[in-house]
């Protein structure tokens, strides 16, 4: 990438942002509660060259992604369509509110990405990560890695996905050699040791799934707050203050057993109606709306707190034993996280609900083709699966789920050589000066 041929200015400096796949602990960082990803070496870097115009000018070295020009002071997101350029937009407008300038050094930048997109490996992710990265530089400023992850996680939400941080964290954090626990309030990432001979493999389903242009996502983070509400309101805690669901474990000092107990106890398993749910929190239905929805949730009269609440406690049960196995390294350790793999994705599918068809059927094919445990990772409804493999089965593994998931159909043979790939764990963010 350079910006020499484009824009005529030779680049002052690169940024890069990793995307990621996540090991375990799907759908529970905005939760509260910790997850387990490892950066992958597909990434974002832009090319920056820097002037004193005021105006920030991006260019994609795809040419599906279009030009974009805008002067700093008149940043918009159109969160009701949401294009490359304002995901880079959440990035510049993150750092330029944590800083307070009005006017940003102007920015000629070319990115180039090799994450595919809407996949479930956080490329519109690494892309914000990028753009925050480029807007601190450019305009001489320094955060921390950390600091620099929580702006992120939170600018991110101008497009409309109300994320819990995971993917933002990894992207900074992370670093070459290990997955990393990464664990919330406060943000701090931890070395998870992935047990020798074992590999882990990314297969891409070839369904997209883009979280800010579809409802699927928000209405998970929209049915955890409820079922937050409704368990605090059935122990008598002031529900007000509470809307993650490790909140409530915190406030009342259980396990995550007696958590999941307590969701058999207090809700039930059929879908609640949006008058249940009032009457139970004593709210109106206005303020139901205004309080508990989000923009792109308020069609919603129906909602599985059950379902949704066992997932987010049982998977962050599963994410706690992932670690302790790759610490205590038993004998058995590929056996026993690959069953912690496996019934993280039969939760995703029958109580999260988060998974399709394709994906289902991809995940039998990697288990029927040799893996120890495959799953479905990242938001899931498409997107791509994880599948942990003996290191002396890697080869077969992947000719078998090239041959019964690709090759049989013209599309996805198409998408082949980019779907189906060996991920070792990569660093994080960088820039780089050019000498």
């Amino acid at each position: 990438v350079n910006t020499q041929t484009k824009y005529g200015e030779s680049p002052l400096f690169y940024a890069c942002a990793p995307g990621r796949v996540n090991l375990i602990g799907e759908h529970i960082d905005y939760c509260g509660y910790s997850v387990l990803p490892m950066a992958i070496e597909q990434n974002i870097v832009a090319a920056v060259s820097v002037n004193s115009s005021g105006t920030i000018q991006l260019a994609n070295t795809n040419p599906q992604y279009k030009d974009y020009n805008v002067s700093s002071e008149g940043i918009v997101i159109d969160r009701d369509n949401p294009k490359w350029h304002y995901y880079f937009l959440c990035g510049v407008k993150g750092i330029q509110e944590t800083f307070e300038m009005a006017r940003l050094a102007g920015m000629s930048c070319l990115v180039e990405g090799t994450i595919p997109p809407s996949s479930g490996l956080s490329s519109s992710s690494a892309l914000v990560c990028c753009a925050g990265l480029v807007t601190m530089e450019a305009n001489k400023k320094s955060l921390s890695k950390v600091a620099l992850a929580e702006i992120c996680a939170k600018c991110e939400r101008y497009i409309g996905t109300e994320g819990g941080g995971m993917d933002q964290s990894i992207s900074f954090l992370a670093e070459e050699g290990t997955a990393k626990l990464i664990e919330f309030q406060p943000l701090r990432a931890t070395d998870v040791k992935l047990p020798d001979g074992a590999v882990f493999v990314i297969s891409n389903c070839c369904v997209e799934m883009n979280k800010a242009a579809s409802s699927h996502y928000n209405i998970r983070v929209v049915e955890c707050r409820i079922a937050t509400k409704m368990l605090a309101k059935a122990r008598g805690l002031e529900s007000s203050v509470l809307l993650k669901l490790a909140q409530v474990q915190t406030e009342l000092k259980a396990s995550l057993e007696e958590m999941l107990a307590l969701v058999d106890e207090v809700l039930h398993p059929e879908p609640y109606s949006r008058e249940e749910i009032c009457k139970v929190l004593g709210v109106t239905s206005e303020q139901f709306s205004a309080d508990l929805l989000s923009a792109n949730t308020q069609h919603l009269t129906h909602f599985r707190l059950y379902q949704r609440a066992k997932h987010v406690y049982g998977e962050a049960a599963r994410v706690l034993r992932f670690k302790s196995v790759c610490d205590s390294a038993p004998a058995d350790s590929i056996h026993q996280l690959g069953e912690l793999m496996n019934q993280s994705h039969a939760s995703c599918r029958d109580l999260y609900e988060c998974s399709c068809p394709e994906l289902d059927q991809l995940v039998d094919i990697c288990l029927k083709s040799g893996a120890v445990g495959s799953r479905l990772t990242g938001a899931g409804w498409g997107g791509c699966a994880v599948s942990m493999v003996r290191s002396e089965k890697v080869e077969s593994f992947l000719q078998a789920v090239r041959e019964a998931y690709y090759l049989c159909d013209p599309r996805r043979a198409a998408m082949e050589k980019e779907s189906l790939f060996v991920s070792k764990p990569g660093g994080g963010a960088a820039i780089l000066i050019e000498e």
